[in-house]
């Protein structure tokens, strides 16, 4: 099954898919795939009911906006989501997650 995700700009702010890995040391974004998608590394378990919660709060501080602007659109249950950010151009996004980029 081939992933097409990109980053995409939206009436009101932009869409990130990302691929999470759990267990990880620490909370850090390391990379962006050939096709867009973010490449997380989460502290959390993946059998952690708020990971999504994780997601968002980790994702609301490297992008620099309130929790309330980012939401889990697809993917909820799974490695692969896609979130939904308000209020910000793709272009603003993909500078700061490449600005936090270990």
């Amino acid at each position: 099954m081939t992933r097409e995700y990109v980053l995409h700009d939206g009436k009101r702010g932009s869409a990130l898919a990302l691929r999470i890995t759990p267990r990880a040391s620490q909370n850090q974004i390391v990379g962006i795939l050939d096709d867009g998608t973010v490449k997380v590394h989460l502290t959390a378990d993946p059998s952690d009911k708020d990971m999504n919660g994780e997601v968002v709060a980790f994702l609301a501080e490297v992008l620099g906006v309130p929790k309330n602007c980012l939401e889990v659109v697809a993917g909820e249950n799974g490695r692969d989501k896609l979130l939904s950010v308000l209020d910000m151009d793709v272009e603003t996004a993909h500078q700061r997650i490449v600005a936090r980029m270990e």
